[in-house]
């Protein structure tokens, strides 16, 4: 314990044993300091009596007077506090005991100072909450990067900025919810607890349920159970799903993390196209950003549409300088050893499909700066996605990729063939048997929804932390996640 929790702790004690309850259940109705602050001229004016509460983040004290900063988490305003006026025994319990953290309601009339501070000249004045723990250094601000993650709450308080990047995430998730409710689509919500995890490759995490003594799954998406959705009647729905896979940790992974999924029935992949490219006109003229651009690391985004369009196996000839027209499963092997001849790293017995997709993260997602549609996927990397007809062996599939490497959505023309679906899950099944814990296992229950019809239908997925990291030039998900996963303190 520091000596400074120790003064607080005997601050705390002595406030007690004078009877006064440091921690009131009720305060009077208070005004926000944001609107004090946006009609201060005309209440000045007028003399009127205000009330406003917040926290304290510095006191200067002066003689027989005292200034202090009080922070509401609207804005924040300086109050004045004198002994002629509060009086003396309740100027000096000030002096004594409200500290820098502290929660004080203040009531008084509307001043401006000689240095022009717009300023609360107060009359009286109750302290409401009694910290006792200094906030991180003296409010000069939080920059320890893992005490940041760890105690979110610090960072808030110390540092200005981090607030602002959580009220555009808010407003950002609203703005997609009320985009897609004009547009038709019914928010939903799907099973978080699995018994299949299904919808994506990835690994799951899975836990026991112990009245039905059956294991189940975290989601690590919501996809099969919305179409299901679709199959049952619902032509236009979404829901704002919280996911998780448990894999590694970087700079654009975090083990739980939140997405937009959303199905459109009668739709294909093409009209899925036009519809983000809306979509990112509305957002980002929404959010204030001028002309549709963004910057990001360093680099100037541009959302004007239309954005721009290349196949899968254009990208890697153009990246990765690699041909797939020479190869296909029967010659994985050699498209391994080429792979790695050209410096992707991949394991000995990877299948078709991973080798595809690792050549396509390590040569062509970190060229792409610009919004690019990626389309037509190989079918060995798209399980779920309907068949080319001019090309049964690649997808109607795309990848919205910009800013170097992000995925921001990944989408398709959903496969509603029940026959082909059983047959890709049972490959997937294979690659799974053979070690490759990531391929997706076989929904027996969901090929019979299929096998109940399901209309042509479009579908995608929209990662928000990926988003937010694009739209406040965040270079680590964590700084755009409340509460990031982070290794247990020891």
């Amino acid at each position: 314990m520091s000596d400074e929790n120790i003064i607080r702790l005997e601050k705390l004690h002595k406030i007690k044993e004078a009877g006064l309850n440091p921690y009131p259940s009720s305060i009077p109705k208070i005004v926000e300091i944001e609107a004090v602050l946006s009609h201060f001229e005309d209440w000045m004016a007028k003399k009127k009596n205000l009330k406003i509460a917040g926290r304290i983040k510095a006191v200067r004290l002066h003689g027989a007077a005292a200034f202090a900063d009080l922070d509401d988490g609207t804005a924040k305003m300086q109050l004045h506090i004198k002994q002629d006026v509060v009086g003396s025994s309740n100027f000096e319990f000030f002096e004594k005991f409200v500290d820098p953290a502290d929660f004080i309601l203040a009531e008084g009339a509307l001043v401006v100072t000689k240095r022009g501070e717009k300023t609360l000249e107060v009359k009286n004045f109750r302290l409401i909450s009694k910290a006792i723990l200094p906030m991180p250094e003296k409010w000069h601000g939080l920059s320890d990067v893992e005490t940041r993650y760890r105690k979110r709450y610090l960072d808030l308080i110390a540092n200005a900025q981090v607030k602002e990047i959580f009220v555009l995430r808010s407003r950002t998730i609203k703005f997609l919810r009320d985009f897609l409710n004009k547009d038709g689509f019914v928010e939903v919500e799907t099973p978080i607890l699995q018994p299949i995890p299904g919808g994506a490759n990835a690994k799951p995490f899975v836990t026991h349920h112990n009245a039905l003594d059956a294991e189940f799954y975290l989601r690590i998406a919501p996809e099969l159970y919305l179409k299901r959705l679709v199959v049952g009647g619902f032509n236009k729905i979404f829901e704002v799903a919280r996911c998780f896979r448990n894999e590694g940790i970087d700079y654009q992974h975090n083990p739980e993390f939140t997405q937009i999924e959303l199905y459109w029935a009668y739709a294909d992949y093409k009209d899925l196209m036009k519809f983000v490219e809306k979509i990112f006109v509305a957002l980002i003229s929404n959010l204030g950003f001028v002309e549709g651009k963004i910057k990001y690391a360093g680099e100037e985004i541009n959302f004007k549409p239309p954005f721009e369009k290349i196949t899968f196996c254009d990208a890697i000839s153009k990246f990765a300088n690699i041909n797939l027209k020479n190869f296909d499963e029967t010659k994985s092997k050699n498209l391994l050893e080429l792979a790695r001849k050209n410096g992707a790293e991949i394991e000995t017995g990877a299948s078709y499909g991973k080798i595809l997709d690792e050549i396509f993260k390590t040569f062509v997602r970190p060229k792409i700066v610009q919004p690019t549609f990626v389309i037509d996927y190989p079918i060995a990397l798209s399980p779920l996605a309907k068949r080319k007809p001019d090309n049964p062996d690649l997808t109607e599939r795309f990848q919205l990729l910009l800013g170097k490497g992000i995925e921001l959505i990944n989408a398709f023309s959903e496969l509603n063939d029940p026959l082909d679906q059983e047959e890709r899950f049972k490959k997937q099944q294979e690659a799974r048997e053979a070690g490759e814990e990531e391929a997706q296992r076989f929904d027996k229950d969901f090929v019979e929804a299929l096998s109940h019809g399901m209309p042509p239908t479009a579908g995608l997925g929209l990662g928000i932390d990926r988003l937010m990291s694009l739209l406040t030039d965040s270079h680590n998900i964590k700084e755009v996640i409340l509460f990031p996963t982070l290794k247990p303190e020891k």
